[in-house]
């Protein structure tokens, strides 16, 4: 087998990188698609769009345990 010139490999490498890429979007689109269908079990027209959107940016930024004890600690409002 010849050994490759280094612009070969160059283009060896960059697409590979191209389709590590392309498997990376795609596995994001699946994961973000599986959360978004458990999203509708749940009785999210309570909350306005814009509560909603700010309740997960402000879990995602805190990370999902924190976010979880945070709003766990929260009184019962049920009344």
């Amino acid at each position: 087998m010849p050994k490759l010139t280094q612009r070969d490999r160059l283009s060896e490498l960059e697409e590979r990188q191209r389709k590590a890429s392309e498997e990376l979007d795609k596995a994001r689109r699946d994961l973000r698609g599986k959360y978004t269908a458990q999203l509708c079990d749940l009785p999210v027209e309570k909350l306005a769009e814009r509560d909603l959107r700010e309740i997960v940016m402000q879990a995602i930024r805190a990370g999902g345990a924190p976010a979880l004890a945070a709003l766990k600690a929260l009184p019962d409002t049920k009344g």
